[in-house]
């Protein structure tokens, strides 16, 4: 936005320390004429001595009125005044000067992140106060800044490279069938088919994980356990298919945010544990707990022993788990991240714990919603 240029705030100041000792300077001369000589006469007033044996007059008395000393001491108050000014301007500048020193560090740092340099870091030095709080703001919103870009050029190179993906087998596909028309179509168009329905299923996780970023839902009451049973009833077939068992309990835990982003989250969690799970006979353990501040949603499943270093990257994007699984469960790679990322829209955390038996316990804690009036 283009202004009109104007004072700077270091001459502004400059002024204003001047003005007020000036007018202070006014104020005192103005409380000694009021307070002082209004004791005195207004006119002056001379006593002539008394004469002497040989008719000599000694020296009298002068008292000088209002007048006389109002004449004497204004050039002595005009010369205080012009040096009070001389001093606000010259200290003034140099106070200014000192105390606008770190924000024109952190301007200097605004500069620098305008222009793409996320990584320079303030550290203003010195005891708490209001420019060193803001620098210190300044420096958390440049290291959350810059660990959100690395995660989005991350995301952008990841999601290109799955999205390229379908697109080369589907070019592939048809490359194939043009060289050899006379091979069968239902072949071709079962395999284009599961391709294309990869490729909207990756486009609909993306869009989800995009909403979950921007916070951009309406907050309601929800139950945490009544979203855990409806996200087990709607996966129970493909549990059944898997011959895993799928187990819901827990008390009522009352959140707030989107019931169609928690549902989303839960489901993704619950579909996770069926799906990396014992080939038979694998359990899932669905928990809503809650507490005086915060609920609990905790999945637990059985399965591989996953090492910390493993489990530490599950819920980037496109990380997917050990087990190879059957090509209709295949996923994005993105079930983690939309859980991760919803549970931050949600001002919760999220966490995974490797089970020394083998599996997985994820844990979401969200803050409790406040009581119905």
């Amino acid at each position: 936005m283009d202004r009109e240029p104007g004072l700077s705030v270091r001459l502004k100041l400059t002024l204003s320390y001047a003005g007020f000792l000036v007018v202070a300077g006014v104020l005192l001369i103005a409380i000694v004429w009021v307070f002082l000589l209004r004791y005195v006469p207004r006119e002056a007033i001379s006593l002539r001595g008394e004469p002497d044996e040989n008719g000599m007059r000694g020296p009298g008395f002068f008292i000088p009125g209002r007048l006389d000393l109002w004449e004497a001491f204004l050039p002595k108050a005009v010369a205080a005044l012009v040096f009070l000014l001389l001093l606000g301007l010259a200290g003034g500048w140099f106070l200014a000067g000192r105390m606008l020193a770190p924000l024109n560090r952190i301007a200097h740092a605004t500069r620098l992140a305008t222009d793409g340099s996320l990584a320079h870091r303030i550290h203003l030095e010195g005891r708490g106060d209001e420019f060193r709080e803001l620098a210190d703001a300044f420096d958390d919103m440049l290291a959350r800044l810059e660990a959100h870009v690395a995660e989005q050029e991350r995301f952008a190179a990841n999601a290109s490279h799955e999205l390229r993906t379908p697109l080369a087998i589907t070019q592939t596909l048809l490359e194939v069938a043009r060289s050899d028309p006379e091979r069968g179509a239902a072949e071709l168009v079962e395999r284009l088919y599961a391709v294309n329905s990869r490729a909207i299923d990756l486009t609909e996780a993306l869009l989800l994980l995009s909403r979950a970023d921007r916070r951009s839902f309406a907050r309601e009451h929800v139950d945490l356990s009544l979203i855990a049973e409806e996200a087990a009833e709607t996966l129970l077939p493909l549990a059944e298919r898997r011959g895993v068992a799928v187990q819901t309990s827990g008390d009522i835990a009352p959140a707030l945010g989107s019931h169609a982003l928690l549902l989303q989250m839960t489901t993704n969690l619950v579909h996770n544990a069926i799906v990396h799970n014992l080939p038979e006979g694998g359990t899932v353990h669905v928990d809503a707990a809650a507490g005086p501040k915060s609920v609990a949603l905790t999945v637990e499943n059985t399965g591989d022993r996953l090492t910390p270093q493993l489990v530490a990257t599950l819920a980037e994007p496109f990380q997917r788990g050990t087990r190879r699984i059957r090509s209709d469960h295949n996923g994005v790679g993105l079930g983690l991240a939309i859980v991760k990322s919803i549970v931050q829209a949600h001002d919760g955390a999220l966490s995974l714990v490797p089970l020394a038996e083998g599996g997985l316990r994820v844990t979401v804690e969200l803050p409790a919603a406040p009581p119905r009036p």
